[in-house]
């Protein structure tokens, strides 16, 4: 039987310039279960990176250390962020370092409209992009400005997710399965909106199980599998590679 390919063979930090985001030695925990594995990579100012990977593999786990929640907790390694230690902050001092993470869940505030939700996130510095700013990224928060957000649409609610991210100075946005649940045409929204973000220098990881989509808008790819890293390289490596795709992510 031939052994698998090391996909991630010949790849380490020292071929790569110095990173705007990295994550060295990742291992982290959801009570006894090891769910991320010392994973290690590397994220360049204003690229987007699709962090890929069956179910279970460790995605989500990721992005919340990244974003220092409070479960999961990082027993071991270091995440650095333009040369601020974000492995020593806590979630809301990593929200003031410039990490921004869009939950799964979106987590919209019932009882608040869709202004009031924005106006939230800018109670506090750092303050981020203007109200205005955000209804000219996002014109249909402008229509709906006064209704209550957790009435909108699927794809509406993302929208607010991510407006709300912005409506902080943020460096990084973290996005957990944005396309969930979505129609292709609000997809397609979105892409143009995160491609409009990626030229305003913002860095995002995206987590996406509709892998060719996230690979199309993505400059490089991490694929997890069972909480360790088995590809690091560019998007273009994963589309044009079909035994990849089958091994890892079963397209």
């Amino acid at each position: 039987m031939n052994a698998k390919p090391d996909f991630a063979k010949g790849r380490n930090r020292a071929e790569t310039s110095p990173a705007f985001l990295s994550v060295w030695d990742l291992q982290s925990y959801y009570g006894e279960s090891y769910i991320v594995q010392g994973i290690s990579f590397n994220v360049h100012e204003g690229e987007i990176l699709a962090l890929l990977g069956r179910n279970g593999a460790g995605k989500t786990t990721t992005l919340r250390s990244i974003a220092r929640m409070d479960n999961p907790q990082v027993n071991h390694g270091e995440i650095w962020l333009d040369h601020q230690k974000l492995h020593e902050m806590s979630s809301h001092q990593a929200a003031a370092a410039g990490i921004g993470l869009v939950p799964e869940d979106r987590c919209i505030i019932p009882g608040l409209t869709v202004e009031e939700n924005l106006q939230l996130a800018q109670i506090a510095p750092p303050i981020g992009w203007s109200l205005d700013r955000l209804y000219t990224l996002f014109p249909r928060l402008a229509e709906r400005r006064k209704q209550e957000g957790v009435t909108l649409s699927g794809g509406e609610q993302q929208m607010l997710a991510v407006a709300r991210a912005l409506a902080r100075d943020i460096k990084v946005l973290l996005l957990d399965e944005p396309y969930e649940g979505l129609a292709p045409v609000i997809v397609d929204e979105i892409e143009k909106t995160l491609r409009i973000i990626k030229e305003q220098g913002i860095t995002t990881i995206i987590v996406e199980q509709n892998a060719i989509r996230a690979l199309e808008l993505a400059d490089r790819a991490v694929i997890l599998d069972t909480g360790g890293i088995v590809f690091d390289g560019t998007a273009e490596e994963v589309l044009e590679n079909e035994e990849l795709r089958a091994e890892y992510l079963a397209i």
